[in-house]
């Protein structure tokens, strides 16, 4: 299993090892391009040499801020987001020991029990959720009972709705165009 998210090697690398890397660039994903985000947790982990919840959750928050705004930014808001994502790994170290992971892999959970770990997640609302369930399963080898359902829309297999249909350059492109139709709708009902 290699994710092929960013267009960056090292980038997708750490991605597909780390999985709180992953969690962390699903949190980022939103008022960015895909790539903006899911490139996001290498440019921490270069710029603070962090790259687990513990380290991450104890790091002074004006340095860790300061790796945020650092040009590129992480983020277009690195304020709300460095202190998101400081949120979020002290969350994973307070529930989960520190292991991302066991989101996912503690107690051979469903879909279900999954989707509704992550809900319980800070910066993790039902569609953020969804889509997440829908990467691990169709991308990161997730198994879990019920997962397709657990994932609404986004389990759909041949669909091409979010970064967990993002395999290649062209599936990029099919989901970019999928987002544009579906703001078109949106605006057009509005």
């Amino acid at each position: 299993m290699a994710l092929h998210i960013t267009g960056d090697t090292a980038a997708d690398d750490l991605l597909t090892e780390n999985p709180l890397a992953l969690l962390v660039g699903m949190l980022l994903d939103q008022q960015v391009p895909m790539e903006t985000a899911f490139a996001g947790p290498l440019k921490i982990e270069q710029r603070t040499g962090a790259s687990d919840a513990t380290t991450i959750a104890a790091m002074d928050p004006d340095e860790f801020l300061e790796a945020f705004k650092t040009t590129p930014a992480v983020h277009r808001f690195p304020g709300s987001m460095a202190a998101r994502v400081q949120t979020l790994c002290q969350e994973i170290v307070d529930r989960w020991g520190g292991d991302a992971s066991a989101i996912w892999t503690e107690g051979d959970p469903t879909g279900a029990e999954v989707l509704k770990r992550l809900k319980d997640l800070p910066g993790f609302g039902e569609q953020k959720a969804k889509i997440f369930v829908a990467l691990l399963g169709k991308q990161y080898g997730f198994t879990g009972a019920g997962w397709r359902e657990a994932a609404g829309d986004y389990g759909t297999d041949g669909s091409y709705r979010s970064v967990a249909d993002i395999v290649s350059p062209e599936s990029l492109t099919k989901v970019r165009e999928h987002k544009k139709a579906m703001k078109a709708a949106a605006k057009a009902k509005a």
